[in-house]
C-alpha cells in the first residue's frame, strides 16, 4: 500500500522538520515547502496530497490565501497552525474550510493524532453509502450533498457535521459527545468550534437549516419534522 503524502507548509526548517519526523515515523510520505508561492506549486503540481498541515504567518502569500486557493478546488483536509490564539483567526479558518486549527506551540504527538483521525474518517466517508432526510441526500463515496436535487457546496468538516446530525436524528446530541465524534476523542476544542459550524451549515441549507435545532445549555438536535 503506498504511503499517503502529506504536505507540510512552514517557513520555519526546524518547525518543518520537527513535524517531517514525527509524520515518517508514522508511516507517511513528507513533502516540504518554505513559503505559501511554493506550497501552491506543488500542491496543484500534484494530485495525490492527501492532506495539507499549513502555517498561517508566511512571507510572499500567507496560509489564508494559500487555504483560499486550495479551497476554491479542492477539499482535501486542511490543518492550519497559527502562534497566535485569537479567537478571529480561529473563526477566520473554519469560514474558509479549515479541518482543524492548532496553535503554538503544540504537541507533534498531539498534531499525528490529529492526522490520524482526519485521514481515518476521510476513507471512512469513501464508504458506499448513502444518507437521507427531509430531502438532504448525503452521497458519502462522491462526496456529494443534494438539497431537494440542488447540490450544495460544504467543506469536509461541514459535511461530516451534516452527516452526523443526520445518522443521529431525533437524538439530544451535547457539544462534547458532537465534539468527540466528529473531531475526535482527544480534541481539546471548546463550543465556539461547533456552533461556528452548526452557523455555516445551516446558512448553506437555507430553509433546511432549521432542521438543526438548537437545545440551549445542551447542543443540538437534527429533526425532520
Amino acid at each position: 500500500m503506498d504511503k499517503l503524502k502529506i504536505l507540510v507548509v512552514d517557513d520555519e526548517s526546524r518547525m518543518r522538520k520537527l513535524v517531517k519526523d514525527f509524520l515518517i515515523k508514522s508511516n507517511y510520505e513528507v513533502i516540504e515547502a518554505e513559503d505559501g508561492a511554493q506550497a501552491l506549486d506543488i500542491f496543484f503540481g500534484q494530485n495525490d496530497i492527501a492532506l495539507v498541515i499549513l502555517d498561517v504567518m508566511m512571507p510572499k502569500i500567507d496560509g489564508w490565501k494559500v487555504c483560499r486557493e486550495i479551497r476554491d478546488y479542492s477539499k482535501v483536509p486542511i490543518i492550519m497552525l497559527t502562534a497566535k490564539s485569537d479567537e478571529r483567526d480561529e473563526l477566520q479558518g473554519f469560514e474558509l474550510g479549515v479541518d482543524e486549527y492548532i496553535s503554538k506551540p503544540f504537541s507533534p504527538k498531539i498534531l499525528v493524532a490529529r492526522v490520524e483521525a482526519i485521514l481515518r474518517r476521510t476513507s471512512q466517508l469513501a464508504a458506499d453509502e448513502v444518507l437521507e432526510a427531509g430531502g438532504i441526500v448525503i452521497n458519502k463515496a462522491a462526496h456529494i450533498v443534494t438539497i431537494d436535487g440542488q447540490q450544495i457546496e460544504l467543506s469536509f468538516k461541514e459535511f461530516e457535521l451534516l452527516a452526523y446530525f443526520i445518522e443521529n436524528r431525533g437524538l439530544a446530541l451535547s457539544r462534547e459527545k458532537i465534539l468527540n465524534s466528529v473531531w475526535n476523542y482527544d480534541y481539546f476544542g471548546d463550543a465556539r468550534t461547533i456552533d461556528t459550524h452548526v452557523k455555516k451549515l445551516r446558512s448553506k441549507m437555507g430553509e433546511k437549516g432549521d432542521m438543526i435545532k438548537t437545545i440551549w445549555g445542551m447542543g443540538y438536535k437534527f429533526e425532520t419534522e
